[in-house]
C-alpha cells in the first residue's frame, strides 16, 4: 500500500491539470451516511423505500412525506469537510486540482474552500419556488415546519436532481470540459454505478486514471492506479508544497 501512496503522489506532482470525481464515499468520513453500502440509505427501513421517495413523482404527490425524508435523513448543515475535501482545497489553491466533479449534494467541497465545483446532482444549499422561482437557502428548508412554503405561498423545491430528473445541461457541459482537458483524473468514493453520471469519466483522455475506492469497480481494469482503502488515510499523505 506505501508502494502505491508514493505513486499516487507522484502523479500528483507532475501533473498540472487534475479534476477530483467523487462520489459518497467522500463524505462518508464526515459522518454522512451514503446510499449503498450495508449501512446506506437505501438499506434503511422507511414507509416507502428511499429511490421512490426521492423520485419527481413521489415529490409532486406526497410532498409532506418527501420532506419528512429530505429534513431528517439529508441535512448536511452541520457536518464539517473532512482531510479529503480539505486537501481537495489546497491543491485547487496550488494550482493543482482544476476541478471537482461530485455526486454529492452536501456542499461540503465548497465549505473546506473549493471554488470550482460541478454538482451533477444539486445541492441542498440551494432551494427555489416552484412558482416564482424565489431562492432560499437551507437553513430556512430544514427549519420550516412541514411543506416549506415561499412568501408568494408557493411549494419551495431543493435544488438537487431527483429520479426521473436530469441532470443539468451547463453543468454537465462543464465537467465535460473539465475532463477533457484534465492529465490527472482522480475518482474516489464511488462505485460507479450511478448513471449517467458515472458514464462521465470516459471524456477523460489524460495520462493518469486513479481509482480510490473500498471495494472494486467495473472500471478498475482501466485504471493506471486502484487503491482500495479509506480516502482519508490516502489524502492524509499528500503533501501540499508551501
Amino acid at each position: 500500500m506505501d508502494e502505491k501512496i508514493e505513486l499516487f503522489k507522484k502523479m500528483i506532482k507532475e501533473s498540472k491539470n487534475i479534476v477530483f470525481f467523487g462520489g459518497a464515499g467522500v463524505s462518508t468520513e464526515s459522518g454522512i451516511p451514503d446510499f449503498r453500502s450495508k449501512d446506506g440509505l437505501y438499506n434503511q427501513h422507511y414507509k416507502y423505500p428511499p429511490e421512490e421517495i426521492l423520485s419527481h413523482t413521489f415529490f409532486m404527490q406526497n410532498t409532506e412525506e418527501f420532506y419528512k425524508f429530505y429534513k431528517d435523513k439529508l441535512n448536511s448543515l452541520n457536518y464539517e469537510p473532512n482531510i479529503t475535501h480539505i486537501k481537495l482545497a489546497e491543491l485547487e489553491k496550488k494550482g493543482k486540482v482544476k476541478a471537482i466533479v461530485t455526486q454529492n449534494i452536501d456542499g461540503l467541497h465548497q465549505k473546506a474552500g473549493s471554488k470550482i465545483v460541478y454538482e451533477l446532482h444539486g445541492s441542498v444549499l440551494r432551494n427555489y419556488c416552484m412558482e416564482c422561482n424565489k431562492f432560499y437557502d437551507a437553513k430556512y428548508v430544514f427549519e420550516s415546519k412541514g411543506i416549506p412554503k415561499c412568501s408568494c405561498g408557493g411549494t419551495i423545491k431543493p435544488d438537487v436532481v431527483l429520479y426521473e430528473e436530469g441532470l443539468d445541461e451547463e453543468t454537465v457541459e462543464n465537467a465535460i470540459k473539465a475532463l477533457r482537458e484534465a492529465d490527472m483524473l482522480i475518482v474516489a468514493g464511488t462505485s460507479l454505478t450511478v448513471y449517467p453520471a458515472s458514464g462521465l469519466i470516459r471524456y477523460f483522455n489524460g495520462k493518469h486514471l486513479v481509482l480510490i475506492n473500498r471495494s472494486s469497480t467495473s472500471y478498475d481494469s482501466l485504471a493506471d492506479l486502484v487503491i482500495n482503502d479509506s480516502l482519508g488515510k490516502v489524502f492524509e499523505q499528500v503533501e501540499i508544497k508551501k
